[in-house]
């Protein structure tokens, strides 16, 4: 029989989840292995004294961030084998489920250039940059969860900022900007249309696939806008006849959706310059749609 103390614990714990949530995806690019993390921080605060802790959810974010070091030795270990370009995996995130992103700074820190550009850091450096960049963290409250030095933790952010850093765009593109340009991509797609598709594209492209030796897909990146046509075309012949393209906000953005029945073949990102795709990033590794899928399923 389930206690009031244990009901009220749960409810303390749910009260947190999608920040827990939010934490460990960001910290291992996986919804599932996210999942995971959560479930085990939740057992873990369980398992403690009732009225023990002061702060929760301080005391759940420590929990989380361990965990999930712990997890990213062995993910770097998997994505070094990995069989093409590893790309995190897609989130619907319109309904929250990485937490409040109600500014540009927070959208940026789930996407999915963001995500891949983390994967150059070490795991601490990683967890000093998502807790300070996504949860602003001081450096104190980051030695706390980590169990370093101040000082140290203000050296493993710069190090940290300095080897992710890339060149911003002089114009950051409007939401409904973005959105406006995916429609018209999602609706060439969806009617076969090169001409609008090609109009689309940044003559300098770049295309990703994430196949992950699951479907077949570019184990290379496509570059340049005929190339990409061309890789696109044969992609649409070979594995989305008959699917279904819709826009969705996928980890804080406007992008693509495909689906065949009730299952989702592909989620792609993108990233826009002066009004065109400049990169596109497509998951087609099923294994890394589930999540995904099942938002859609439960939406």
């Amino acid at each position: 029989m389930t206690t009031a103390s244990e009901t009220d614990r749960a409810e303390e714990f749910e009260r947190h989840r999608p920040r827990m949530f939010g934490l460990a995806y960001r910290m291992l690019g996986s919804a599932e292995e996210a999942q995971d993390t959560v479930q085990d921080a939740y057992l873990r605060f369980r398992a403690t004294e009732p009225g023990s802790l002061t702060h929760p959810g301080a005391w759940l974010a420590k929990a989380v961030t361990r965990l999930c070091l712990n997890r990213l030795t062995s993910a770097r270990v998997r994505r070094e084998r990995y069989v093409g370009p590893w790309l995190p995996e897609p989130v619907l995130t319109a309904d929250g489920a990485l937490g409040p992103l109600d500014s540009a700074q927070s959208r940026d820190s789930v996407s999915c250039a963001l995500l891949v550009l983390l994967e150059r850091l070490t795991p601490t450096e990683r967890a000093v940059y998502v807790l300070r960049e996504a949860f602003a963290y001081g450096y104190r409250d980051i030695g706390a969860v980590l169990g370093l030095e101040e000082a140290h933790c203000r050296q493993l952010y710069r190090r940290a900022a300095g080897r992710i850093a890339e060149p911003a765009p002089r114009f950051e593109p409007s939401q409904e900007v973005r959105r406006e340009l995916v429609e018209a991509f999602v609706t060439a797609s969806r009617e076969g249309d090169l001409a609008t598709l090609e109009r689309l594209l940044a003559a300098d492209v770049t295309w990703w696939s994430d196949g992950g030796g699951r479907v077949s897909a570019a184990r290379r990146p496509v570059d340049g806008r005929e190339k990409v046509l061309r890789f696109l075309v044969g992609v649409g012949e070979r594995y989305l006849t008959g699917a279904r393209f819709t826009v969705a906000e996928v980890n804080g953005a406007p992008g693509l959706v495909a689906r065949l029945g009730d299952t989702v073949v592909a989620s792609v990102s993108f990233e826009v310059r002066d009004g065109r795709v400049a990169v596109a990033r497509a998951v087609m590794n099923p294994e890394k749609l589930g999540f995904l899928t099942g938002q859609l399923a439960a939406a």
